[in-house]
């Protein structure tokens, strides 16, 4: 496998080439890009009894869910095919700001000592987890979209409520990162 793949793609490589999925999108049909509608079509196509808000044509949007599941199945070959094994090349002042924390072990694409399955079992864990999931989807639904809908998608075509959405996703994570993770890690 080449090592540019299994390393970081620089900003200015990846950037562009998710900003240009913008344009490509819209001219293969007029089609948006997000990624958290993929649950609401999936819904729409299983559920057998359907409430209202899963009742139209989802097969219009397809093309998303086959989208999402290469996201999966991308993560998949990601984590047992291209991790040699080596810690995760992350900034030095970061690496030991988590070891003060405890977090040693970084060989994984998350590190196991607060993203396992024995780690649920635990109040940092749980909150990491579980309180960290609940509050992504409800956040993503509350917003309208995802970051990848509201901040690739939205802003690229002027629309103010994605300006909002851009900047209280920002800020959340500057708070989360600069102010309540560093509390949770102390757990």
């Amino acid at each position: 496998m080449p090592d540019f793949i299994k390393q970081p793609w620089p900003w200015y490589i990846g950037g562009p080439l998710i900003g240009l999925m913008v344009p490509l999108l819209l001219l293969m049909g007029n089609k948006t890009f997000g990624v958290s509608s993929s649950l609401r079509h999936l819904c729409a196509a299983c559920l057998p009894v359907r409430p209202e808000y899963f009742r139209y044509n989802w097969r219009k949007e397809a093309w998303n869910l086959f989208f999402a599941f290469g996201i999966v199945a991308g993560a998949f070959l990601a984590a047992h095919f291209m991790m040699d094994g080596q810690p995760m090349n992350i900034s030095p002042k970061l690496a030991a700001t988590l070891g003060a924390r405890g977090v040693t072990d970084l060989r994984g694409m998350m590190p196991a000592q607060l993203f396992s399955w024995s780690q649920l079992f635990t109040l940092r864990g749980f909150i990491l987890i579980v309180v960290g999931g609940f509050l992504v989807g409800f956040g993503t639904r509350y917003a309208g979209g995802c970051t990848s809908g509201h901040s690739i998608m939205g802003l690229s075509n002027l629309q103010l409520p994605s300006l909002v959405a851009t900047v209280c996703f920002m800020a959340g994570g500057f708070l989360m990162a600069n102010l309540i993770l560093p509390a949770i890690l102390k757990l």
